[in-house]
């Protein structure tokens, strides 16, 4: 799903502030996780800002193949062309990758190829995750592949101290604080008990697990707990069966959503977060904003969020760690997730983008405004701009543009502020690589209206 957002014209602070931001994100909806759901709210809080955002997704039509092992799970290839015409098409200020994906890295490779900068973000611990699903994948090489792709970025943005400690542990370069938020409106305490409460045929008290029923998200060890009252799951995933056969005293509720899960949120007990995997965690707020204490691992995500607060306890010994949440004062939890708010969270996303600074490349630019920008005609190319240096209008026309018709008429724009080719391509050095992809281009496009065939193009 192309996910682009015409915002009102309102102003934003700093004289570089980006207005036009392009996210490239393999998780998104229908996705059920943490990393679709923050990204969406982001998105929304960025448009509300006055930002234009393009948002590209598995959800735009790709082909995609299942994940091994994970066939819910499937991930878009062969999208780099698209991405390619889409990326200088939007002209973007600012190009933020959500994830190592391989929309991920195919927007990486397109940012470095026309010397654009971009941010990323580590939302998932991959290496564990790998590490847990195939034993016989070492963590070394998992964190081998994250660094490669995190290597080139202008910043890294985590969400927990934990994880900047661990990433820097690793040698990650350029991280950068970045908290997640949530919706206190949804998750609220006056939906707990509502018509007698979702778990009203239940034993109490109730400890709930919320999330994604996979192998790295350690759900056999909730299940396993020695609990008073009931233990309710959930979600789905492809570890539901096996646990379902395994724990049959669990109750399992299957995927919720909306306020049907703010109502799961609200009237368990106790939420317990068994994962030693995860980066942040946001089911913690969810619940927390609830009402709900939470139990965890000291483990990053509850390390980071739960102790000294009242809202939750945190311990090796999981059972410990549920029994004393048990105990915490509900209106304390919820006054402690209202500190977390969606709009904190996309404004310290939207400062991080502004990633390099421009005066060095100043006379540079100013030398482009006298070049040519080329609008093509043809409805199998969305590339609105292509930016020509040196090559005047009648150079275009009469050597890439032989018998086209009905030409639109050109035009050399003499405000840098509204030339889209530069905008996308000037923050570092344009090379003559960069040229002679503009000229393929037009070729392309020429070749496609006139009827003559394209030769085969490089992979």
């Amino acid at each position: 799903m192309t996910e682009t957002l015409d915002a009102p014209d309102r102003p934003l602070a700093g004289p570089r502030t980006p207005r036009r931001i392009m996210i490239v994100t393999d998780a998104w909806e229908p996705q059920v996780n943490g990393v679709a759901r923050a990204l969406r709210r982001m998105v929304d809080e960025l448009r509300d800002m006055g930002c234009t955002v393009e948002v590209v997704t598995p959800s735009d039509g790709y082909r995609t193949v299942p994940v091994p092992s994970y066939a819910e799970l499937r991930v878009p290839i062969r999208a780099r062309d698209d991405i390619e015409r889409r990326f200088l098409d939007f002209a973007p200020d600012a190009v933020h990758i959500a994830t190592e994906g391989p929309l991920g890295w195919t927007a990486r490779n397109v940012c470095l190829y026309y010397g654009f900068p971009f941010t990323t973000s580590y939302h998932t611990q991959f290496p564990e995750y790998l590490t847990a699903r195939w034993s016989w994948v070492p963590l070394w090489a998992g964190y081998s592949y994250m660094r490669r792709f995190h290597s080139t970025s202008g910043r890294v943005l985590v969400t927990t101290q934990t994880m900047r400690d661990q990433l820097e542990g690793r040698r990650f370069r350029n991280i950068a604080p970045w908290s997640l938020g949530v919706d206190t409106e949804l998750f609220h305490p006056r939906r707990r008990g509502v018509d007698g409460g979702v778990y009203r045929d239940l034993p109490g008290p109730v400890f709930a697990y919320v999330g994604r029923l996979a192998v790295e998200k350690n759900v056999e060890a909730f299940c396993a707990l020695d609990l008073p009252g009931s233990k309710v799951v959930v979600g789905d995933g492809p570890a539901r069966a096996d646990l379902e056969a395994r724990y049959p005293e669990v109750r399992f509720r299957g995927s919720r959503s909306g306020e049907d899960l703010a109502r799961h949120f609200a009237d368990a007990d106790v939420l317990v977060f068994p994962s030693l995997t995860d980066t942040f965690g946001l089911v913690i707020l969810e619940a927390m904003a609830a009402g709900t204490p939470v139990a965890g691992f000291d483990a990053p995500g509850p390390r980071d969020l739960i102790p000294g607060t009242g809202a939750g306890a945190v311990s090796k010994d999981l059972r410990e760690a549920a029994l004393v949440a048990l105990t915490c004062d509900r209106g304390r939890t919820r006054a402690y997730a209202e500190q977390f708010s969606w709009r904190a969270c996309a404004e310290a996303f939207h400062r991080s983008l502004d990633v390099l600074p421009l005066p060095v490349q100043a006379p540079r630019l100013q030398r482009l405004t006298n070049e040519v920008i080329t609008r093509l005609p043809s409805p199998h190319v969305t590339l609105h701009h292509i930016w020509l240096p040196n090559v005047s209008l009648q150079t275009v026309t009469a050597r890439h543009l032989p018998n086209l018709p009905s030409l639109p008429q050109l035009s050399v724009r003499d405000s840098l502020a509204r030339i889209p080719g530069p905008r996308a391509l000037g923050h570092r050095v344009v090379t003559s690589r960069v040229v002679s992809r503009s000229i393929s281009l037009v070729d392309d496009a020429a070749r496609r209206a006139t009827g003559r065939p394209t030769p085969t193009r490089r992979p």
